[in-house]
């Protein structure tokens, strides 16, 4: 896996494709109307909507050139349908002990959320999975210590 390649499953390329074309289209015409407005104020020394206009403007062309940067080096992972071996687009349910079970997408870190269930396979859960089999134990040092979980399904 190349460092310099961004992984995304499709929903996620097409989601920053959304965000991409709407800060283009929207955003960046929504900052300049109020930096226009800002600047019509006159008193250039003491403006602070001009100065919140000029943050909000950073800020956009900052997301806008991190968003070019990623969809341009993305590389589609296709959910992984083997179910055979948990790989970069797999889905992956694990129980820890006699604990209820959990399932996360394996994802590139761009698209990581673990309040969705989507984990980076370059997080310390995620590399541990990596290459595994339903049935196998994978041990993951977090903060709280050390966690054995076990595979239950990949799918």
């Amino acid at each position: 896996m190349n460092e310099q390649t961004v992984y995304l499953t499709r929903e996620g390329y097409e989601r920053l494709q959304v965000e991409l074309e709407h800060l283009l289209k929207v955003r960046r015409q929504e900052v300049a109307r109020r930096l226009h407005e800002a600047l019509a104020e006159g008193d250039l020394l003491e403006n602070a909507e001009l100065e919140a206009a000029r943050n909000e403007q950073a800020f956009v062309e900052g997301r806008i050139l991190e968003l070019e940067m990623l969809l341009g080096s993305a590389e589609i992972i296709e959910e992984n349908i083997s179910g055979e071996v948990v790989g970069l687009g797999s889905r992956v349910t694990i129980a820890e002990g006699d604990g209820p079970p959990e399932t996360y997408h394996i994802v590139g870190s761009a698209e990581a959320s673990p309040a969705e269930g989507k984990i980076s396979y370059e997080s310390p859960l995620g590399r541990a999975l990596m290459g595994r089999r339903v049935g196998d134990e994978v041990t993951v040092n977090a903060p709280d210590g050390v966690l054995i979980f076990r595979v239950v399904k990949i799918h």
